[in-house]
């Protein structure tokens, strides 16, 4: 990123920020740093508090308390409330929100209407942006005239066309199918962080939160319970709810557990008692915990049943992916595993022998959490 870049890329500091709904907390004592340039992403399921929390940075929702800080400056809180127009922020919507009277040349010129670009200066910058978005061949028409692909990258390109600091994205994709939301993503990512602008993405899909993120923040019923890297996130949750939200194979009851160092312990599952698996602990375990396995995908292998060493188990379904299998194996009496990969095709009703990766595995009592 260039001096010039860097510069212009905004902070975003929330201090204790709560937002209220009647008897409602969406959002509860909210504390976030966003450093310059950095492209966050919150993950989190309806109603926990992502939408609210961008509509609050956006000025479109007042917090009930605490305050938001854009570049050191008070936006919402004690010091004051800036309007939308006053925060040096754009913000791309899930519904694309373009003028319907304005063709797609003028909706992402319009943000420098106020501007003091020359005319040709605006000109130039709005025709860079429609090679950029891959849509020059559409400046003449007007939304309702293009697909949900096409208006989303006039979204984008108006957003990038104000040359703020900072960049809000509202679920841009989830109206999307999935071939148009992948190239939509590489493009968001890529144009985004070419400008230089620090960004705010929110979605429920842990995927696309990975592939986008440089920093997550996964929320759960107005709460802020991790932020950290998406490797971070997915190696190390914080709890039960984050290792669910972020995608697991299976999870099992623990019949049993033994204590191998400060965060590993060995497992014994009540299906499969002369064997155990290595976990990482997760949080507290007590000896009479209510503790629970859960998988990755990732760390799990299959091989054939004449393997010297894994967990006995039966495929019950197999589909292919593109680049290999995803099988559903079942373990024990019902316990399944989901999306165990292989290049190797195994078919239905064979058994097999499954390993598990220590790595990918995390015994926690979900019990500790509060709900």
């Amino acid at each position: 990123m260039s001096n010039e870049t860097a510069r212009k890329a905004s902070s975003v500091h929330f201090e204790n920020v709560g937002k209220t709904f009647g008897e409602k907390d969406a959002l509860n004592n909210v504390n976030l740093e966003i450093a310059p340039g950095t492209f966050l992403v919150l993950l989190g399921p309806s109603g926990s508090g992502k939408t609210t929390l961008l509509r609050c940075l956006a000025g479109i929702e007042r917090p009930s308390r605490g305050s938001i800080f854009i570049n050191g400056t008070p936006v919402a809180g004690e010091g004051g409330f800036l309007p939308p127009e006053k925060r040096g922020l754009a913000m791309v919507f899930q519904d694309y929100a373009l003028w319907p009277h304005l063709t797609v040349r003028a909706n992402i010129g319009f943000p420098l209407n106020n501007s003091q670009l020359s005319k040709p200066a605006r000109t130039d910058r709005v025709d860079n942006l429609l090679d950029r978005v891959g849509i020059a061949h559409l400046a003449d028409r007007y939304p309702n005239q293009l697909s949900g692909g096409e208006q989303q990258r006039v979204a984008l390109a108006r957003a990038l066309a104000a040359e703020v600091g900072l960049i809000l994205f509202d679920e841009p994709l989830s109206n999307l199918d999935a071939d148009r939301r992948e190239s939509l993503r590489i493009e968001i990512a890529t144009l985004t962080r070419e400008s230089g602008a620090t960004a705010l993405y929110i979605t429920h899909d842990q995927s696309e939160a990975f592939a986008l993120a440089d920093k997550v923040g996964v929320l759960k019923q107005g709460e802020l319970v991790q932020l950290d890297t998406p490797e971070m996130i997915y190696k190390s949750p914080a709890n039960a709810f984050v290792t669910r939200f972020t995608g697991v194979s299976g999870e099992f009851a623990i019949k049993q557990f033994k204590k191998m160092g400060d965060s590993l312990v060995e497992v014994y599952l009540p299906f499969a008692p002369d064997i155990t698996v290595e976990a990482t602990k997760i949080g507290k375990l007590s000896k009479d915990a209510n503790a629970s396995l859960f998988v990755r995908s990732a760390g799990v292998s299959i091989f054939p049943e004449t393997n010297e060493e894994g967990i006995p188990g039966e495929i019950r379904d197999v589909a292919f992916n593109g680049r290999g299998y995803e099988h559903v194996v079942k373990v024990g009496a019902a316990e399944m595993l989901t999306k165990v990969y292989s290049k190797h095709r195994f078919d239905r009703g064979v058994n097999i022998k499954v390993t598990l990766d220590p790595a990918s595995c995390f015994a926690i009592d979900p019990s500790t959490e509060e709900m």
